[in-house]
């Protein structure tokens, strides 16, 4: 890591010293959603203008980034001023001392399995990647008890997957995924890491024995292009 990006990581990390910053930052990074700096002030006990100080010193480090938009969803004359709005950046902090480059042996990797002309090594990828989710899954059931009931293995399945840093979100009848833990490979290699992260899910419901539970690829902005179907009956 080339030593101007590692001071400018380390400033990134500094940013988020300041206690009642650093309360903003987290719980802005927890909504699926955008946040108002009246919201943010409220959750984390302080006052609007000093949430709106922090915010926008956050917004300025590229940790957040804001918009404007209009809370009533009215338009025109006496519809109001538009908000500002708060969601998380899509900036990565890894900083390592000595330097470890493992996005590089990553893109190396998934640039080899895209270029094989053969079906092979992604179905090596894929069984690779399904074994070692059936090894978190059956892990989690482990955890939960020899007894454990439907309710009880679903929440190990959302705990063992936020351990991985996927972020799980129970919404709608589905699991769905707020972060993609291979975030800085989705632009170049889509088909690879979606690919993976699907036989991932697969394994991991193989290993919680949840046949109810079924992962489907529904790419969308911001969050892992997996989800996890939940049949509650």
């Amino acid at each position: 890591m080339e030593p101007r990006r590692v001071e400018r990581q380390i400033e990134e990390l500094a940013a988020l010293g300041e206690p009642a910053r650093r309360a903003l930052y987290f719980y802005v990074v927890h909504r699926q959603r955008e946040v108002s700096r009246e919201e943010a002030a409220r959750a984390v006990k302080v006052s609007r203008s000093l949430a709106g100080f922090h915010l926008d010193r956050l917004v300025e480090e590229g940790l957040l980034e804001a918009s404007f938009r209009r809370l009533s969803g009215r338009a025109g004359p006496g519809a109001g001023r538009p908000a500002k709005l708060y969601r998380r950046s899509s900036r990565q902090i890894d900083v390592s001392r000595p330097q470890r480059s493992y996005e590089l042996a990553a893109r190396i990797l998934a640039t080899t399995i895209e270029a094989s002309e053969t079906p092979k090594a992604r179905n090596a990828l894929a069984r690779t990647a399904r074994g070692i989710g059936e090894q978190i899954g059956a892990e989690a059931r482990a955890r939960a008890g020899p007894r454990a009931g439907k309710k009880r293995l679903l929440a190990g399945m959302v705990a063992a997957l936020a351990a991985q840093g996927y972020e799980p979100e129970p919404a709608e009848g589905e699991l769905r995924l707020r972060n993609c833990p291979f975030h800085a490979l989705v632009s170049e290699h889509k088909e690879v890491v979606c690919g993976m992260n699907l036989a991932v899910m697969e394994g991991v419901v193989e290993g919680l024995r949840l046949p109810a539970v079924r992962p489907v690829l529904a790419p969308a902005p911001g969050m892992c292009c997996v989800r996890l179907k939940l049949n509650t009956k």
